[in-house]
């Protein structure tokens, strides 16, 4: 059974649409580990003080009042971006893909940002050197996969 919705949308269409625009921590992590360019730039939208308190490493620092302003001269228009922000409380990994969007850019939204990078226990970058925290097992699976 097709489940319909406004404007003829089915629930198909809806959830292949999600995964069009939108990525997880654990698919940035693999993308990141590899040897080769990941494909994408990945954009963290929040405040400088946010960055200085731990960031994904690889991560390019471009909060998104300046998204605007200063996207040409760190990204290129054909280089696709995954922006992230805090985590799933904060809807500034949102507005940082919907600036990309406006501008051109082929965009995702990282779910779960930060926060969830970190609960995954992965590594993060600080000026001091780079950190990991163990995994939550609320958040993240006790496997290197979850199976999904």
């Amino acid at each position: 059974m097709t489940t319909t919705a406004h404007g003829g949308l089915t629930a198909a269409d809806f959830f292949a649409a999600r995964l069009a625009f939108q990525t997880d921590v654990a698919d940035v992590h693999t993308a990141l580990s590899g040897d080769d360019d990941p494909g994408f730039a990945l954009v963290d939208s929040r405040s400088a003080q946010a960055w200085r308190q731990g960031r994904i490493p690889g991560a390019l620092h471009l909060p998104t009042a300046e998204i605007t302003a200063r996207a040409s001269a760190l990204v290129p228009l054909d280089r696709p971006v995954v922006t992230y922000c805090w985590g799933p409380g904060c809807n500034g990994a949102t507005r940082a893909a919907l600036e990309f969007a406006r501008l051109g850019y082929r965009v995702r939204e990282m779910l779960g940002g930060v926060e969830y990078w970190i609960r995954e226990g992965l590594p993060v970058a600080t000026d001091s050197g780079t950190v990991r925290q163990p995994v939550d097992p609320l958040t993240g699976p006790a496997a290197d996969q979850c199976g999904c």
